[in-house]
């Protein structure tokens, strides 16, 4: 990391190792050097930027097809920063229990259900990437007031749903995957432990009573993800009550009957199984508020639950906000 143990793998099209510059031919190169300031990166800075080795990174692509980089001439891989990205995205879910073999159905559904990225969020991407670097040097020093002075800068230009869902989570993520790594797993519990405070602090009680309770389905993600997910649902208007994870679905029933909530969000980063959905419903059934399901496992349970009495909220924070208020109003469609 620079200074602290992190990697900067990329490399522009115009700077690749010499060897491949060489192999290319001159419409090869002309095609490479044309990919708009996209950096390209070969397979050995993937797998040191991911952890994955090289063998693995060619059997997701030749059994699975889960990723498809460039090829130069000579058969040299080049991945781009979506690339990585997929990478990434396919150690998430392997890290939540998926076989490798299902990934790709979870990815093709997932990406067909999320809006497309907007241009302003597309540029302000390199924004995102000089705050993670800059919080990567605090991890690596665990120097807490600069990752306050950090975060305090963010929201002061930001929401703080933004600033978690955009820049934090997924760094977060990051570390989290990598965390059994030399030195990673002290730099992932000081940034877990810095924004579940950070969380928690937005969302203190107003004095109103709540009008969302929000839990985990037991074993379906981590307290942070939860707590960031109550950031992104409640607004100026809404109140978010966010019952930690463990709490089994009839205990859960219990405990809202005392805060009479006007509706409960169930949140899972986990993709649902066979016997989930057929539970869920039951559970909506007896209880006297509606029931809306949040984060991943709402895209990829949307289909399943159409003309349900359960609510699709997604994953991405403005979507779920929307969906919740028409919700709350009796205007989404379930």
């Amino acid at each position: 990391m620079g200074g602290s143990g992190r990697t900067r793998a990329g490399v522009h099209s115009d700077h690749l190792p010499l060897p491949i510059l060489q192999a290319m031919t001159e419409p090869a190169r002309a095609a490479a050097e044309s990919f708009s300031q996209e950096e390209l990166f070969p397979i050995r800075e993937v797998s040191r930027a991911t952890g994955v080795n090289p063998v693995t990174l060619r059997a997701w692509e030749r059994r699975y097809g889960l990723i498809q980089p460039t090829r130069t001439d000579s058969g040299h891989r080049l991945y781009s920063a979506a690339d990585i990205e997929a990478v990434r995205n396919i150690l998430a879910w392997i890290e939540r229990g998926v076989a490798v073999s299902k990934v790709g159905k979870i990815l093709a559904r997932s990406q067909a259900v999320r809006p497309p990225v907007a241009v302003d969020d597309a540029a302000e991407a390199s924004e995102w990437g000089e705050y993670q670097d800059a919080i990567r040097d605090a991890l690596a020093a665990f120097d807490a007031h600069a990752l306050a002075r950090l975060y305090q800068q963010m929201c002061a230009r930001h929401s703080p749903g933004t600033v978690l869902q955009d820049v934090c989570m997924p760094l977060w993520q990051e570390l989290l995957l990598r965390r059994d790594e030399p030195g990673q797993t002290g730099e992932w519990l000081f940034l877990d432990a810095f924004l579940r405070a950070r969380a928690l602090q937005h969302l203190q009680p107003s004095g109103r009573p709540a009008r969302v309770v929000l839990a985990a389905l037991p074993g379906h993600c981590r307290e942070l993800e939860l707590l960031v997910a109550g950031v992104l649902l409640a607004d100026e208007d809404t109140d978010v009550q966010v019952f930690g994870p463990g709490l089994p679905l009839p205990e859960l029933a219990l405990v809202c009957a005392r805060v009479a909530p006007q509706a409960m969000v169930l949140f899972s980063n986990r993709p649902p199984g066979e016997d989930l959905l057929p539970q869920l419903q039951r559970f909506a059934l007896s209880l006297d508020y509606p029931l809306a399901l949040a984060g991943d496992a709402s895209d990829l349970a949307e289909d399943e639950l159409t003309g349900s009495p359960i609510a699709c909220l997604g994953s991405t924070g403005r979507l779920m906000q929307s969906r919740l208020q028409q919700f709350l109003s009796g205007h989404l469609d379930t």
